[in-house]
């Protein structure tokens, strides 16, 4: 134990899963959150006078937008389900897994599903030539804060054993 710090948990495998499975579950609770207020409000669009107006491209969008919406949905819900279903069946370090697995999955559609709506936002609100490169660059602060910090974060500071 250099400098008084032990490595790792003292914990077994169900202690670790259990504790794993509590915090994905925390986790989820915020990106649900997200995905559903916003896929709640792309739903209604479609059902505004304004709606009707809009060019086939803008439709389009809109489409596009909602079906990832609602994947993003499927795959930060399918957690919930996943572990119901397997429950007391004593898999929960799989389940943990296989939920964890869902949750990215639903992150990166919540990302397509954020940029897509700002693109349709914009254009319509904006359009300009700018409304790209605004998107692009919003793109890119999603990426920084939700995939390059943690991923840099997980191998400058994770040891090796």
């Amino acid at each position: 134990m250099p400098g008084g710090t032990r490595e790792g948990r003292d914990e077994t495998a169900e202690e670790r899963a259990d504790r794993q499975w509590q915090e994905l579950i925390q986790e989820i609770r915020v990106a649900q959150t997200g995905v559903q207020i916003l896929f709640g409000f792309l739903l209604t669009v479609a059902f505004t006078p304004v709606f009707e107006g809009l060019a086939q491209t803008e439709k389009t969008i809109y489409i596009v937008t909602v079906v990832l919406g609602s994947l993003a949905t499927g795959a930060l819900i399918g957690p919930v389900a996943f572990h119901r279903i397997v429950s007391g069946r004593r898999i929960k370090p799989e389940a943990v897994a296989w939920a964890s697995r869902l949750t990215c999955a639903g992150l990166v559609l919540l990302l397509a599903t954020c940029t897509a709506a700002l693109f349709l936002v914009l254009r319509v609100a904006a359009h300009n030539g700018l409304v790209p490169w605004l998107v692009g660059g919003v793109l890119g602060w999603y990426l920084l804060c939700w995939f390059v910090l943690p991923l840099w974060a997980r191998i400058r500071y994770t040891a090796e054993h």
